[in-house]
């Protein structure tokens, strides 16, 4: 891995010790320490980054690459401090690593070990100085735990620790536990259903610009409609177990408040997580993303841009009051610890199957969301039709008949008005149009009718699965 900065190091630290608490079996703590030197060198910073999850080992850190504007300035003298052991091990292992160092036999050098007198635990600490505005690295810490904490792994909890001085009141402490927010989850909950109730949390606090949630803005659950689908790689030789999960989040908002940090735009924020970590997005993912009948769900794709860190999709037609949020992770169901990471890359079959089955889930759980253009205009012709219909039905002089249709209806026939019947009528026709506004591929199910009757059970019952082949093999919904 090809590191371009000090703070990139920092951050990939970071994510090499929140992977090895997620692999642990037990609840686990990340703590990172940013300590400002004495007033006489105020641009050092010492930086610490510890866990109590499964201990590491010298070659994790072997296949760190660092470019040379890393060094640049003398940034940083290239060196780490890292003390780790094992549950079963005997011995807190010392050793440091000079990445400066270009051959790989000369870059670790084994410093004296330490007995652990019987007692079994397991951790990590790597140090390191750089000089850097603490300032600067502060945000960008705090962004990458934010974004950590919406897969809400339930085991770990992370510590961020500033100390800037001797003087009181100048330690900072914040701590980021996994499984907070609006909606606790269980300990057993899928990866999925942690991904899009940490999303939901993060859209809740507007990508956390605020520390909790704006009430102008949110006051209850309602303006959010939140879709999700997982869809994995089951017959692929080489990279069996491939899943893509996609979280799409729809904000709608009356009006915002003027001192909201929120805006609203025609730019949706596509987040992307390699095996639980942030990452930058992918070509493959940008090109799924352009490659998605977006019409088909009412939107009028425009363009997007890799942001580094993050990608930019720009609508041509979304209202001023809507906002999308879209995060996807793609990770594989084998891997454990991050020394046994493989170099996959997700199939753009898969990015773009995980994306439309997180549209199909907001379209079947909301009803009139993301209709096509063409199920727009069709419903835009349901009041006068019902119209027309209602005006039948009840201008005819057959009792019976007037009873039977209101019985279909689900109404009395008795002292019934034009206005009901016609409003039921025209609720009936709109279900039906968003009910059959479907892809071919998720037409097998019953068909639909105004008035349902006991013909219906002459069908059997509708067949949910749903299977297409990718790249990598035949795909699943997970």
């Amino acid at each position: 891995m090809t590191i371009a900065s000090a703070q990139d190091l920092c951050l990939q630290l970071i994510s090499s010790a929140f992977q090895r608490c997620r692999t642990s079996e037990d609840l686990c703590r990340l703590s990172v320490l940013l300590k400002r030197s004495p007033p006489s060198d105020p641009r050092s910073v010492q930086i610490s980054v510890s866990d109590t999850g499964v201990g590491s080992c010298a070659e994790e850190f072997g296949g760190l690459k660092l470019r040379r504007e890393a060094f640049g300035a003398q940034i940083w003298d290239g060196l780490l401090f890292v003390t780790t052991t094992g549950i079963g091990d005997d011995e807190i292992h010392h050793y440091q690593l000079n990445l400066k160092e270009s051959a790989s036999g000369r870059r670790l050098t084994r410093l004296p070990s330490n007995l652990k007198n019987g007692l079994q635990f397991s951790g990590t600490e790597v140090r390191l100085s750089i000089f850097e505005n603490i300032d600067v690295l502060l945000p960008a810490f705090c962004c990458f735990f934010r974004k950590i904490l919406m897969l809400k792994i339930p085991n770990v909890s992370i510590e961020l620790v500033v100390e800037q001085g001797d003087a009181p009141g100048s330690r900072y402490v914040n701590v980021f536990v996994a499984n907070e927010g609006r909606n606790p989850l269980p300990f057993a909950a899928s990866n999925l259903e942690r991904l899009r109730s940490g999303v939901e949390d993060y859209v809740f606090k507007h990508g956390n610009t605020l520390g909790k949630k704006c009430e102008s803005c949110f006051s209850s659950g309602e303006h959010l409609k939140i879709g999700s689908g997982a869809a994995c790689c089951t017959e692929s030789r080489r990279y069996p177990g491939s899943v893509m999960e996609a979280v799409i989040v729809i904000s709608e908002m009356s009006e915002v408040a003027s001192t909201c940090p929120r805006t609203c735009s025609s730019k949706t924020e596509v987040l992307y997580f390699k095996d639980f970590t942030p990452c930058p997005i992918p070509q493959s993912s940008l090109k799924a993303l352009t490659s998605i009948d977006w019409k088909s769900y009412g939107l009028s794709f425009g363009s997007v841009v890799d942001q580094g860190g993050f990608a930019i999709v720009e609508w041509d037609n979304l209202p001023p009051s809507v906002q999308i949020d879209i995060v996807l992770h793609h990770y594989h169901e084998q891997i454990t610890i991050p020394s046994a990471r493989r170099k996959t890359r997700p199939d753009q079959n898969l990015i773009k199957k995980a994306i439309k089955l997180a549209l199909n889930d907001l379209k079947d759980n909301y009803a009139g969301v993301l209709l096509s253009a063409h199920a727009v205009k069709v419903r835009s012709y349901a009041p006068d039709l019902a119209k027309t219909i209602s005006s039948l039905i009840l201008s005819s002089n057959d009792a019976d008949f007037r009873e039977e249709c209101c019985s279909f209806l689900g109404l009395q026939s008795q002292g019934v008005g034009g206005e009901a019947v016609e409003d039921c009528i025209r609720e009936k026709i709109i279900a039906v149009v968003e009910m059959h506004d479907r892809e071919p591929q998720r037409s097998k199910e019953l068909p639909t009718f105004l008035f349902e009757d006991d013909h219906l059970q002459e069908f059997g019952s509708p067949d949910g699965e749903y299977e297409g082949e990718g790249a990598f093999g035949s795909m699943d919904i997970c």
